[in-house]
């Protein structure tokens, strides 16, 4: 009996995601005798072609990782769910949009203008060129994949059957997941493959979390040494995991909270939660107060709110383009 043909690739990510497969280790070896692993470009010498000259759904699975940022990533996106019976989201890029989604406050004109012209004294380019799509040499024309202005999840762009959430998923997710879809036994389409309850859920300092929190002043982990036993917005510092999905550890704290270090919101939502960032804000001004005794003025609030040097970049690390605003509204045509 012939191996399920299964694909992993790459769109616009870190990187980080192919590395959650090696993460694997020796289960990587059982993976081989699992499936058949017929393309892996960041791995193995294989090319586009080889995808193209497939059938229809001859791949069982392809796991797809990173947000779509360039055509190309659209057209492999695109091949990949027609040559596929069934694609994961791979990762919180793929997921939500992930940090290359943070983009999407700016448009590519800006975006070029930054890293090609007035970035920093590293950038040599005094005639502030940039990439072009088509360029003519004497050999021929030269192309580049096309920019988009908006940066989009991967169920954006095409149908997308699970979700592996994750910055980036956790090696038993990952194992996990391939076992039970190659068992048949598959859950309903659309789930993400990771535990439901929110971070807070199975946090261990959540037993330190005072029955009414209040914050008077925003902290941060740059300028303050976490107590390593206490609820982080007890200390008053930002912690996304009231509105983020558990799974970045299986036993015990996650993989941050272990570090001392605040979650930051990689897992994306539980179920319930629609917009990570607006969810967090509504959560935060709930607990705003002096000592809880007394309402603070609009004007405190306003001051208090500006300790947070990045909100944008706090609240939606992982999930512009999947919130409900999206990006920030351009002039010029959205593509």
């Amino acid at each position: 009996m012939a191996k399920p043909k299964v694909a992993f690739y790459w769109c616009a990510s870190c990187g980080g995601c192919e590395e959650a497969i090696v993460d694997l280790n020796e289960d990587i070896l059982k993976v081989a005798d699992l499936v058949n692993i017929v393309f892996w470009p960041c791995a193995m010498d294989f090319k586009y072609d080889d995808v193209r000259k497939m059938k229809d759904g001859e791949i069982s699975v392809s796991f797809i990782n990173g947000a779509i940022r360039t055509e190309e990533n659209e057209e492999m996106a695109v091949l990949l769910r027609q040559k596929s019976k069934i694609v994961i989201s791979f990762g919180a890029c793929s997921h939500m949009g992930g940090i290359p989604g943070l983009g999407n406050f700016w448009d590519k004109e800006s975006i070029f203008e930054s890293a090609y012209g007035k970035s920093c004294p590293s950038v040599d380019n005094p005639n502030r060129i940039v990439p072009q799509e088509r360029w003519q040499v004497s050999e021929g024309e030269l192309t580049l994949p096309k920019f988009y202005n908006t940066v989009k999840s991967l169920d954006q762009v095409i149908d997308v059957d699970y979700y592996l959430p994750g910055c980036s998923p956790e090696p038993y997710l990952t194992m996990n997941a391939i076992v039970k879809l190659l068992s048949g036994d598959l859950p309903a389409k659309g789930t993400v493959l990771a535990p439901a309850k929110a971070l807070c859920d199975r946090c261990s300092r959540s037993e330190t979390k005072p029955e009414k929190l209040s914050i008077k002043k925003i902290e941060r982990v740059a300028t303050l040494q976490p107590d390593p036993e206490k609820c982080f917005l007890a200390q008053g510092i930002i912690c996304m995991g009231p509105v983020t999905r558990f799974g970045c550890k299986e036993e015990g704290d996650g993989r941050c909270i272990s570090a001392n270090m605040p979650c930051r919101g990689c897992y994306g939502p539980p179920p319930g939660v629609k917009d990570v960032g607006a969810k967090m804000v509504s959560a935060l001004a709930s607990i705003v107060g002096l000592d809880g005794e007394e309402e603070m003025k609009e004007e405190d609030i306003q001051k208090l709110m500006d300790q947070i040097p990045d909100p944008a970049g706090t609240f939606y690390r992982f999930s512009l383009p999947t919130s409900m605003m999206r990006r920030k509204r351009m002039t010029s045509e959205e593509n």
